[in-house]
């Protein structure tokens, strides 16, 4: 039998002392006490010993992922009793008594974005659509397919268009382009067609359920679906079938909304490689969409699908929508209940549309929110979003430096002069220059957590990237980072978002290069919404990438450059999405490149 952490103290004491003093432990000698007296609490550094070995050049090596070092005493301490007090905090995952973590179990501490003291988000609870007259149907199939669903669910809701029409239309285009673009994991037409007909049939009966009934829309294929295969795009999970559909799923069946294919991300949510390929950009084919919502970006851009659903952890919104020239929103952290998602990070995923207007992503987000018993994160909201709302006088912040910098071109230096023409006030903010990048502690830690079977059990190795900044290394690395350090970044997210809480009291909103890499990091940390919106076009010479520059995969290069959409981004106070879309209709009338299209589709 397993000897208690005070009989091993007992025992252990007493061949100490034989050592010591060259005398066996049972010759007569006083005795050690066999049994501690009453009241005595158990010490910590005294379980018995498990593990393998350690010395004291085990610690000195392991000083250096950790950047701490010791002295040669302080080494020999640690090793002499690790396998006492340190190795036995691992029987969790190394036994005798191991215990499974099931998928949806979330840790119990949770990230509120809220501070103590301060209220979020709008008093009330509106929502205005936008009084523009989308005109009659256009004639050919390839103008409805790219219009916005401001102009579709109108045409739907007035009968000028079934949605079994549009829903065909949709599928023809998703089977036509996605060899192109490699951007779709699964077509559903089966469910998508007994859906739309029943759009149909409710809204000739007078049944409209609103401006999402009868929209054809594709989802990220990390969003369960109940019957039809849930891959994440990784290739240990290609057959993997949920029983149930995620909360978001569910709402959008609520709607109305017709669901025309689940869409392709990067495996695990990383970039823009899975299990099939690597999506496409529908701009610039001979480049990837970018990452992780890569399908929802390249279809949605090719008119493929009325809307998507994408996620974002830190960036994974952004950066899809700001290549492939679409809208995205990504709300603050516990709008919209993540339940039967896939988790990488318990504190910072986020769900949320990507579309081809302003106006549709707060429509999509309105169907959408509300908290759910499965996501302990989830919480109710407001939102008070008018799409013909005035925006003068608003005070738009942005940073003076980011703006004269990489990656901010002319479109992004145009976009603040356009918030001045439209009456809107800039004002210059300024952050700390604080290590934003350590920050990264939590989501890498949170992530190997999420896939630790997945990591011990060898399945990385069946992903096809296998590349140094691809997951299956990150998640590995991830198991030697130092819990120490983890609650320090956690508590550097607070200090953190107490400084963006300083800056919203001066500022309304906030207009920054979308891909700055603070920023990403910041707000996706504190989880404050955005807003990306395409605001002109900049050329490239050769094609843009995700990963780390790699030889042994070189880029395409141009000559001539490629013109290629850019977008700018808009950051919101918490819950206050309506007026970061009530400010991005304002620019996008102002920008004039919304209808623009990508050749080809």
């Amino acid at each position: 039998m397993p000897k208690s952490r005070r009989e091993f103290l007992t025992t252990t004491a007493a061949s100490a002392a034989a050592l010591v003093t060259g005398v066996h432990a049972d010759a007569q000698t006083p005795p050690l006490a066999s049994t501690p007296a009453a009241g005595t609490p158990p010490a910590f550094g005294t379980a018995p010993a498990v593990g393998p070995e350690i010395s004291p050049a085990t610690i000195a090596e392991a000083e250096k992922l950790v950047r701490v070092e010791l002295t040669p005493g302080e080494r020999a301490q640690v090793a002499g009793n690790w396998r006492q007090a340190m190795a036995g905090i691992m029987e969790r995952r190394a036994g005798p008594k191991k215990v499974a973590l099931e998928a949806s179990l979330a840790p119990a501490s949770r990230w509120d974005p809220v501070l103590p003291g301060l209220a979020a988000g709008p008093a009330r609870d509106r929502l205005v659509r936008g009084k523009a007259d989308p005109g009659p149907l256009p004639k050919r199939d390839d103008d409805i397919a790219f219009a916005p669903v401001t102009a579709l669910s109108r045409w739907v809701e007035s009968k000028a268009l079934t949605s079994e029409r549009l829903t065909r239309i949709y599928l023809e285009r998703l089977k036509g382009f996605d060899p192109k673009l490699q951007c779709v994991i699964t077509l559903t037409p089966e469910l998508a067609l007994e859906q739309a007909r029943r759009a149909d049939a409710e809204i000739a009966a007078g049944k409209y359920r609103g401006p999402l009934h009868g929209i054809p829309w594709g989802g990220k294929d990390l969003l369960d679906t109940k019957g039809i295969r849930t891959t994440w795009g990784a290739e240990p999970y290609r057959d993997r079938v949920p029983d149930r559909d995620a909360a978001v799923v569910e709402r959008l069946h609520r709607a109305g909304a017709v669901l025309v294919a689940k869409l392709s991300l990067g495996a695990l949510a990383l970039n823009d490689v899975w299990f099939g390929g690597e999506t496409k950009n529908p701009w610039l084919v001979e480049e990837g969409s970018g990452g992780s919502s890569a399908g929802p970006g390249a279809a949605t851009a090719a008119g493929l699908v009325g809307f998507s659903i994408g996620s974002e952890t830190e960036g994974s919104i952004v950066d899809p929508s700001m290549r492939c020239g679409v809208t995205g929103l990504r709300p603050t952290f516990g709008r919209v209940a993540r339940t039967g998602a896939m988790t990488l990070s318990w504190s910072m995923d986020k769900l949320g549309p990507i579309a081809r207007g302003v106006e549709d992503t707060l429509l999509v987000l309105a169907a959408i929110s509300g908290p759910d018993a499965g996501d302990v994160s989830s919480v109710s909201s407001r939102l008070d979003f008018e799409a013909d709302g005035a925006v003068a006088g608003l005070r738009v912040g942005h940073f003076p430096a980011w703006m004269k910098e990489t990656p901010a071109t002319e479109v992004d230096r145009a976009a603040l002069e356009t918030v001045r023409r439209l009456g809107m006030v800039p004002v210059e903010v300024s952050l700390p220059d604080w290590p934003y990048g350590s920050l990264n502690t939590i989501l890498f830690a949170e992530a190997a957590a999420a896939f630790e079977e997945l990591t011990l059990s060898g399945g990385l190795d069946q992903l096809k990237m296998q590349v140094p900044d691809a997951w299956p290394n990150t998640f590995r690395q991830s198991r030697f980072l130092s819990a120490v350090d983890y609650v320090q970044a956690d508590r550097l997210r607070r200090k953190v978002a107490m400084e963006m809480a300083r800056i919203f009291e001066r500022v309304d909103l906030l207009l920054v290069p979308s891909l700055r890499d603070e920023i990403l990091t910041i707000t996706n940390f504190t989880g404050h919404p955005s807003l990306t919106l395409p605001a002109g076009f900049i050329e490239v010479g050769e094609a843009r990438s995700d990963w780390a520059p790699d030889p042994a995969r070189p880029l395409p290069t141009f000559s001539p450059k490629r013109r290629v959409p850019h977008g700018v981004t808009l950051i919101g106070r918490l819950f206050d999405e309506g007026t970061i879309g009530r400010v991005g209709i304002a620019l996008e009338k102002a920008f004039g490149v919304r209808e623009e299209r990508p050749k080809g589709f």
